[in-house]
This record gives structure tokens, sequence and C-alpha cells, in this order.
């Protein structure tokens, strides 16, 4: 299946994507110069920069963006550090194809920031979630889902780290999960009809201790 890696962080992500195997087509960041385009230069990938700013408004931005994608024919999406919402047209036409991971057990702290809200309530356990993209903010449906627990002298920095760890090992897997059709979607629920390595049923079936300092 050929991918399209939307981005506009480090790249860490879009490099475990690689490790993993993942067949990405094409990369496209919404900020120019970050170390994600870095990434897809130095392993020969197609990647492009469509900056917000030069569209006069959302609907224009998502033409841009499924023009890009329809020419390199992508079948699959996958949002790595990609701060924009995607317009409805674009949600559509790769409906139930795009994923994002999300540094919170959603439906708790979705949205930005989601490492500081979690420190800022004071709550023990936060985690990883890949959930389908719809038009809402992060509220699609949850595909798979790992729990990450939050250590007495985090700090944002100490804990968002050992949440990227769990990030790196799972969306690769996740994603070739749906290439292989390990799960399906009725509604808003996500049915694994068999497991892989490391989940059951979307959960992750490893040790707690694989996300320790």
């Amino acid at each position: 299946m050929k991918w399209a890696v939307l981005v506009g962080g480090k790249g860490s992500n879009l490099q475990a994507l690689l490790d993993h195997s993942l067949e990405v087509g094409l990369v496209i960041s919404h900020r120019e110069g970050v170390g994600a385009l870095q990434v897809a230069e130095a392993h020969g990938l197609a990647h492009t920069t469509i900056l917000p700013g030069a569209f006069g408004s959302r609907a224009e931005y998502g033409q841009a963006l499924r023009d890009a994608l329809e020419r390199t024919h992508i079948e699959a999406i996958a949002l790595a550090g990609f701060m924009r919402w995607l317009d409805g047209e674009t949600v559509a036409a790769w409906s139930g194809k795009i994923f994002n991971i999300h540094p919170s057990l959603l439906p708790a702290f979705g949205g930005m920031n989601a490492v500081g809200q979690a420190l800022a309530h004071g709550v023990r356990w936060t985690g990883v979630t890949i959930h389908l993209v719809d038009e809402g903010e992060d509220s699609g449906p949850i595909v798979a889902q790992v729990p990450v627990p939050v250590l007495g002298d985090d700090t944002e920095e100490s804990l968002s780290e050992r949440i990227h760890r769990i990030e790196h090992q799972i969306y690769g897997p996740v994603l070739k999960a749906f290439e292989a059709e390990s799960f399906g979607v009725h509604g808003r629920r996500v049915i694994w009809r068999h497991d892989i390595e490391g989940f059951e049923g979307g959960r992750y079936a490893v040790g707690i201790d694989q996300c320790d300092r």
C-alpha cells in the first residue's frame, strides 16, 4: 500500500515508519525546514512543503493537498506531527484510510499540548492513541492504545520522551496491520479480526516495563 506521511516536526515518527518497512510514496509538510523533510530527503522520498498561509481558505489548502496526493496515487495517509485539520473533502476522499497518532489516551487530553494537560491534571496514567481521522479534533474511531505511567518527578520533556518511545514502537505495526486487514471499523468501534505481534485486540500485550525510564 502506498502511503503519504503528513509531517511538521523532527521526523522521528516518519523514521520509525520507515524502519517498519512502510511504503512511503510522499511526505508533505505544513512547515518549511523541519527535520522530517531532512529524513525524507535522506531516504530519497518524494517530499514537498504546502504552506497554509499561501492559500486564502481551508478549502483551497485542502485542494492543494488532494492534488499532491492524487498525483502520487496515494492509497492511505498517516499523520505524524502534522498540525493542521484536514478539510471534509480530503477526509471523505480517503475515508477510513487516514491515521493519526496522539500522545494521550483519547478521549482524554485531545488537542494541543496533551502531555502538559496530563501533568496539569495530575493523572497517574496517560498514553498513546492511534485513531482514524474524521472531521473533528482527535475524535475518530480508536484503533489501538498503550498506557504510559506518569511518574512523580516527570516533566513535559521526560514524559514526552517515554511517550515518543512507545509511538515509535507501535505506529508502524498498526499501519501494517491495517494493510493486512487485521481490523475493521463498525460505526465508532474498531474490531480486530486477528492479533499481531505485540497487540491483542488493539491493546498492547507486552509488559509495561517497555515504557519505563
